[in-house]
């Protein structure tokens, strides 16, 4: 439990769905307040995103069509942490998937909770340096519809600040970046 250390305490299981990616419950709960009530959670694995960077210090995203906002998005490569798999090697296979690279240097920026008012969902951000072009790319799940493009980091912060649509993980992940691609565009 290395985010919240005071968990509720749970009365009564009321649903359970169980999905392809993630879980949904509803539960009656306790709260460390002593508040009681009918929460809903969605338990998800985690997921793992890179902020791929080429040699001329562009940033390597996608912009995925998403469903649930009915758009496509600008992101960084991600994916979903399958069942005893380090986020680490997560995100190796999601950029050779994503975008047909491999990375040779993997730093690890930080981690954060995406939307804990519904979800434990946690992401693990890397900065993935010494990036290669892979000769045969795997296949993209069926689901998936991605255009590979690349921005500076200023055109990013443009975006962003535009407001165009640059989902909430890869902005979060991007900040988390900033201090590492700034002392690689000094060198």
């Amino acid at each position: 439990m290395p985010l919240g250390q005071e968990p509720p305490q749970l009365l009564k299981q009321r649903l359970f769905y169980e999905g392809r990616k993630f879980n949904f419950e509803v539960n009656r709960l306790r709260l460390p307040n002593r508040a009681e009530g009918d929460w809903e959670c969605i338990r998800h694995p985690g997921g793992a995103l890179a902020v791929p960077v080429t040699a001329r210090g562009e940033l390597v995203m996608v912009r995925q069509y998403r469903f649930a906002v009915m758009g496509r998005l600008l992101e960084f490569p991600a994916g979903t942490i399958e069942v005893n798999e380090a986020a680490g090697d997560t995100i190796r296979r999601e950029i050779q998937e994503e975008i047909g690279y491999s990375a040779q240097t993997w730093l690890p920026i930080g981690n954060f909770p995406l939307a804990p008012g519904y979800s434990d969902e946690i992401i693990y951000a890397f900065l993935a340096t010494d990036l290669e072009p892979i000769e045969t790319p795997p296949d993209t799940d069926a689901d998936e519809d991605i255009e590979v493009v690349l921005f500076t980091p200023l055109q990013l912060e443009k975006a962003i600040l535009a407001g165009e649509a640059v989902d909430a993980k890869s902005i979060a992940s991007y900040y988390l970046a900033k201090p590492y691609l700034e002392k690689l565009a000094s060198l």
